[in-house]
């Protein structure tokens, strides 16, 4: 599966969730995510553990950069995660866990997420979803707009992921 996402500082989640329902978007849910990180040499590995139902081994690979950047990825339905963990923090090594609550909001095939992400602070990401036969460039331009409706200046694009972050908090400044 692909997505075009991107990354952004929140100063106001309170002020993104008003310019998400003005723009249109639909509430879908609000969930606390503890997504623990494995060692691997290309892309990301993560267990995401949800609630006791839902848990995802997640790999992802995207470049590093500000702005609307594919990522790759694909997710595998975990039924046992505090085994998976210790299996793969065995053999991988743990490398960081980030634990965040989220509030998804949808408009259309693109994925608003509102976070609150402990010890980092507020940000907002928009997962474009490209799936088989879907018009990738219609997506891109969504994005886009999104963007424009949240005035997000590329001053706060944020280009890593969270658990780079927590590895180094120097980014934010």
């Amino acid at each position: 599966m692909q997505n075009i996402e991107i990354k952004a500082k929140c100063e106001d989640l309170e002020q993104a969730e008003n310019i998400a329902k003005k723009a249109g978007a639909r509430f879908e849910c609000l969930i606390h995510q503890r997504d623990t990180y494995f060692m691997i040499k290309k892309g990301r590995l993560k267990l995401r553990e949800i609630s006791p139902d839902v848990n995802q081994l997640i790999y992802y690979d995207r470049p590093n950069q500000a702005g609307p950047k594919t990522s790759e990825y694909y997710i595998y339905p975990v039924a046992a995660p505090e085994q998976l963990k210790k299996v793969l923090g065995t053999a991988l090594g743990t490398w960081k866990t980030v634990e965040k609550e989220r509030k998804i909001y949808l408009f259309d095939e693109v994925r608003i997420h509102l976070d609150a992400v402990k010890s980092l602070g507020n940000f907002l990401e928009f997962e474009g979803v490209v799936s088989p036969g879907s018009d990738k460039t219609k997506i891109r331009a969504k994005v886009d707009w999104l963007i424009s409706q949240f005035r997000i200046r590329a001053s706060d694009l944020i280009e890593v992921s969270y658990s780079d972050l927590i590895s180094d908090e120097r980014k934010l400044a």
